[in-house]
């Protein structure tokens, strides 16, 4: 077996391939993972590099797909074979692997196990810090105020028979890296004990808070946040409803998908870029739907860790523009922020069997919009639309 035998030609077939199947179904066909570092970029799109050259192999003659163990992705095989090749290969941006880092780091926190399932201390008092973060609230507080609001919420959340301990949870990110504790004097303890724990804090009152690059992270990416959050319901909320708790930290909302507003954030976005954001949100959106699919809820309809990141992908697709292919024209006004005034909206009602997915998302001038949800061609107009949709999602994002 070697790399160097596959083609340009091998490649383009499996990019095809890619785009007829769908990353999700592609991936798992080939049995790769994401790519986190480096991203092949054909025509605008974005392909994950190390599945691609895995793929390509298998079109050889007479030869069998590559499995992920039996190359490597890097800079030294598959990228220059790509880049040998004619091809452009991109690294991922700094957020997005600061993001696979801190999602590795959640995945990897000790934490006690009980009949129910593991204790949710940490967790509980990690969504509530991002939530502080998604607010801009204040990154430190005092631990007064950290004890209070922490006991209640283990207290109302935590599992049947755990006590609303804040000292512990916060210790325990602290030895993690992922708290920052100031204002204390000597050593912090290791998160054990009862009474030296509850002596500790009252002597030294520290001021704590998520540890900076963690916050700066949370609060000023929505896809790193939705990957988090998204990480630590996987985690430690399975067989569990966790969504009295992501409502109460205020965490059940589309905004967790949002980055923060900056002045002169609108303007033309590069079309590599763009289409590496929308295969981000998209593969978000996947996983979350892939997960509610095992474990479906009644009472949970709509799920801002689907409809948030689906929202922002088609957002990124449709180039500011009315996705109503008939559309009259849409209002030449922008928001207060500088973005067109379109509204996302789902083709098919979630009530009625719909998706939070782009593939049945469109985004709409408020004219349209209208027609969509009230006019007397709107039944029409909704088939038309599901195309859209369904087609747009395909080809990826336009050009803004």
């Amino acid at each position: 077996m070697t790399l160097t035998d596959i083609g340009a030609a091998q490649v383009m077939q499996a990019v095809e391939e890619f785009d007829r199947l769908g990353r999700r179904a592609f991936l798992e066909r080939y049995g790769f993972g994401p790519s986190r570092t480096y991203r092949l970029v054909v025509d605008g799109r974005s392909y994950d590099s190390k599945a691609i050259v895995g793929a390509a192999h298998g079109h050889l003659p007479g030869q069998r797909p590559l499995k992920p163990s039996e190359f490597s992705g890097g800079l030294d095989h598959a990228v220059r074979l790509l880049t040998d090749l004619g091809f452009r290969v991109e690294r991922s941006s700094a957020v997005e692997a600061d993001a696979d880092r801190l999602v590795e780091r959640i995945a990897k926190l000790r934490v006690a196990s009980t009949v129910g399932g593991p204790r949710l201390y940490q967790p509980i008092t990690l969504l509530w810090a991002v939530g502080r973060a998604l607010r801009s609230e204040p990154r430190m507080l005092s631990w007064e105020e950290t004890a209070t609001a922490l006991r209640g919420l283990l207290g109302r959340h935590g599992l049947r028979g755990e006590r609303p301990r804040p000292d512990y949870p916060v210790l325990a990110l602290h030895r993690a890296g992922l708290w920052s504790l100031e204002g204390h004097t000597g050593e912090v303890p290791s998160a054990h004990g009862d009474a030296a724990l509850h002596q500790w804090f009252s002597e030294q009152r520290p001021e704590g808070g998520l540890a900076a690059p963690v916050h700066a992270l949370v609060a000023g990416s929505g896809q790193a946040r939705v990957a988090v959050v998204g990480a630590i319901v996987e985690r430690f909320f399975d067989g569990l409803d966790e969504v009295p708790l992501l409502e109460e930290v205020g965490l059940y909302e589309d905004s967790v998908a949002d980055d923060p507003v900056h002045d002169g954030d609108a303007g033309p976005v590069d079309p590599v870029a763009a289409a590496a954001q929308y295969e981000k949100w998209c593969a978000l959106v996947d996983r979350r739907e892939a997960r509610d699919g095992v474990r479906y809820r009644e009472r949970t309809v709509r799920d801002p860790l689907r409809s948030g990141p689906a929202r922002r992908a088609v957002l990124i697709r449709c180039g500011d523009r009315c996705e109503n292919p008939e559309c009259p024209g849409q209002p030449d006004d922008r928001t207060d922020r500088g973005l067109p005034l379109l509204e996302v909206d789902h083709v098919v009602e979630l009530a009625a069997g719909g998706r939070d997915h782009p593939s049945q998302m469109v985004a709409l001038c408020p004219n349209c919009h209208a027609v969509k949800t009230r006019g007397r061609s709107r039944d029409r107009l909704r088939e038309i639309l599901l195309e859209v949709a369904l087609e747009r999602h395909r080809r990826g994002p336009l050009p803004s």
